[in-house]
């Protein structure tokens, strides 16, 4: 198995030096853990791919390949092909499943952090999606808080960072992360969360703060590509971001033109090319 070590990845960072890059998911290219999207990735113009650990469901567990060591492999030898760098990973089965009151929760962290260290990811993706909507179900709040805590362990021992996405206002969020007192549980920001909700963007970030954000979902849901997107004022997000010194990863999970919805390498390709007009 192979994937690049520290030394080839600093190499790697020398030559894309960027302090913003651009990632796509891989579910929403209709690649879910397709050894294809690598490729397509590269083909849309993104700097790095999000991996998803599979659908859930009524599953017991994820529908996750990558708990087979080959294919994990075939996936680590086509990231060194293709060239481009896996962003995160994510449990978007979290969407629609309760991280509230899974019984198994910890057997499904400890499955995403496995999949994490195999494929060298150091940030995953965790949704909590309408089941724990804290917004809506604010007596959630205690038995998340402290499931986050047990996750939080778990992350800190592996090295790697639990981004979240919640329902909540930025001034609560940064309230909950504060509670769970772990640099291994950050905001995973999405602005079509906050644009759901009727929230600013703008005044969101600076709330957060650079310390708090892990990543960034950067677009909104489907209607506009990015670029005509009258809810999103993408260089003014840049100008904040800049002004709070955060570097890392953007990246697009919507913003398909609805009039064209399945035509993937237009809809990715067109987003990714306008976030590095801006970004990069």
């Amino acid at each position: 198995m192979k994937w690049p070590s520290t030394q080839e990845t600093s190499e790697i960072e020398v030559v894309n030096n960027n302090r913003y890059k651009v990632s796509v998911c891989d579910w929403m290219m209709l690649k879910r853990q397709k050894v294809g999207a690598m490729q397509l990735a590269q083909e849309v113009g993104a700097d790095g791919l999000e991996l998803d650990m599979g659908s859930l469901g009524k599953r017991v567990s994820f529908d996750n390949k990558f708990t087979d060591k080959q294919f994990q492999e075939l996936f680590i030898a086509e990231f060194n092909r293709v060239g481009i760098q896996l962003s995160s990973i994510a449990m978007s089965g979290f969407y629609g499943q309760s991280f509230a009151s899974r019984d198994n929760y910890e057997q499904l962290m400890d499955e995403c952090i496995a999949t994490m260290q195999a494929l060298g990811a150091k940030v995953v993706f965790l949704p909590l999606g309408n089941q724990s909507d804290l917004a809506k179900n604010p007596e959630l709040y205690p038995i998340i808080l402290e499931r986050l805590k047990v996750a939080a362990k778990k992350a800190e021992k592996a090295g790697v960072v639990i981004g979240i996405e919640t329902s909540l206002d930025a001034k609560k969020e940064a309230k909950l992360i504060d509670e769970i007192g772990s640099p291994s549980v950050k905001s995973y920001v999405n602005f079509s969360s906050i644009l759901k909700r009727n929230g600013d963007i703008i005044k969101e970030l600076k709330t957060l703060g650079k310390d708090r954000i892990i990543q960034i979902h950067a677009s909104n849901t489907d209607g506009h590509w990015l670029e005509n997107d009258p809810a999103i004022n993408m260089p003014e997000v840049k100008k904040t971001l800049d002004k709070m010194g955060w570097s890392g990863w953007l990246v697009i999970e919507r913003s398909r033109d609805t009039t064209d919805v399945h035509n993937v390498k237009k809809n990715f390709g067109a987003n990714a090319n306008y976030l590095k007009s801006v970004f990069q």
